[in-house]
């Protein structure tokens, strides 16, 4: 188990980075194509490569950045080893998510202007690109649903990266205590069951 520490912030550049990028991400979503044969405007293929460069280039510093920093930054109570994990490979996945959804964009971009505009690769680069946007969605509500029931338990890690709606210490609710003493159980057999496999 991790020992509990002091209630940390982010610093501001993570902070930034966390809240510009959601911005970046949103509008991303909402100013995609609808056809394939909308590229054929050069100026928007231009910007759609344009744009998936610098939405790459961000995930990449973003992830540099960020990976120094513990998962759990804020936390004040100790959190179990096999709940970081699970909480790293969640944060991992969705950084593949946002580089794929630009690299699989260059690709259905590269592949139309060589004139493939159908075909198994270009299905291949499509779906590639739905996959990862459909997984972004998945791995994003997972990330806010599991910061919501950190607030609500008072961990402190929701007040490190969020300026709103600040945690007043751990929750002092019956059921909430109850159900996190429960989820602490599970984790910390998770972590013995996979201890005990590589003695």
């Amino acid at each position: 188990m991790e020992q509990a520490g002091e209630a940390r912030q982010h610093s501001v550049l993570g902070k930034t980075f966390h809240w510009g990028f959601i911005i970046l991400y949103v509008y991303g979503i909402l100013k995609q194509i609808d056809e394939l044969e909308e590229l054929e405007d050069s100026a928007l293929l231009a910007f759609e490569v344009a744009f998936a460069a610098v939405f790459l280039g961000i995930v990449m510093i973003r992830y540099s950045y960020m990976r120094r920093f513990e998962t759990f930054m804020g936390a004040t109570e100790p959190v179990p080893l096999a709940h970081r994990y699970l909480a790293k490979g969640i944060h991992r996945s969705m950084y593949l998510c946002l580089a794929m959804l630009p690299l699989s964009g260059l690709l259905i971009a590269g592949l139309f202007t060589q004139g493939v505009k159908d075909g198994p690769l270009q299905d291949f680069a499509l779906a590639l690109h739905e996959i990862s946007a459909s997984l972004s969605y998945v791995l994003i509500a997972v990330h806010v649903g599991a910061a919501m029931w950190s607030r609500v338990k008072g961990e402190g890690v929701w007040t490190s990266m969020v300026p709103v709606w600040k945690e007043e210490g751990t929750s002092r609710n019956e059921l909430v205590t109850r159900i996190s003493k429960l989820e602490n159980e599970v984790f910390n057999r998770v972590e013995k069951a996979l201890t005990s496999q590589r003695e």
